[in-house]
């Protein structure tokens, strides 16, 4: 059990265990939700509860990284065991994935938003924003308020500075399609993202399946 600060209140976590990395993929990625992200900094600590997640199924989809086992230098780490952090840059932005699925099977699954908890002044200031709403609600949003970067790739999320712990269940759990994929074929269709139903804090609401 680990010690923060929430707005100078010292608030606790349970790290999530090894094995709750090493579900079925689909799984994970509805079980990520209401688990809290947190990320430790020389500015501070901040942390938000995960509220929406994709998940990327390796060599036969066709929207993942590592379609048709596809393995460079970027994608390396998704070849490794579940539970590490993926990083890449997308335009000018950092996004971040869970590595999940069996070492060399590499599937992942990327964080979209969360709910802002702890942290929430430096996330203003690193985000330019007062806008509590729109500090996390996307992919790119949520790791510069975070303060994820490049240098979090192939960190595990069981040890600072870069941590999934308990949080809280969500009431109902939504999916529907990814965002942003598509070129990808028919996987563009596949009904893998999931999120927290209602919460104001997914970056875009959609038909639910």
């Amino acid at each position: 059990m680990d010690t923060f600060l929430n707005n100078e209140e010292p608030f606790q976590i349970r790290l999530k265990s090894k094995e709750f990395f090493q579900q079925p993929t689909i799984e994970l990625a509805k079980q990520l939700l209401g688990c809290l992200l947190i990320k430790e900094s020389l500015d501070g600590v901040a942390s938000g509860y995960i509220v929406e997640t994709e998940a990327y199924m390796g060599p036969e989809d066709k929207a993942a990284h590592s379609f048709q086992n596809r393995r460079t230098k970027r994608t390396e780490v998704l070849f490794g065991e579940a539970g590490i952090a993926y990083t890449y840059r997308m335009h000018t932005h950092c996004l971040v994935n869970v590595v999940s699925g069996e070492k060399e099977k590499p599937e992942a699954i990327l964080i979209r938003a969360i709910e802002p908890f702890s942290g929430i002044p430096l996330m203003e200031t690193r985000r330019k924003t007062t806008v509590l709403r729109n500090l996390t609600n996307g992919p790119g949003k949520l790791t510069k308020a975070l303060g994820i970067t490049m240098d979090d790739y192939g960190r595990s999320f069981q040890e600072p500075p870069i941590m999934i712990a308990e949080g809280v269940l969500p009431d109902e759990i939504a999916s529907g399609k990814r965002i942003g994929i598509e070129n990808s074929g028919e996987a563009k269709d596949y009904p893998w993202r999931f999120w927290v139903k209602g919460n104001p804090y997914v970056s875009r609401h959609q038909r639910e399946i």
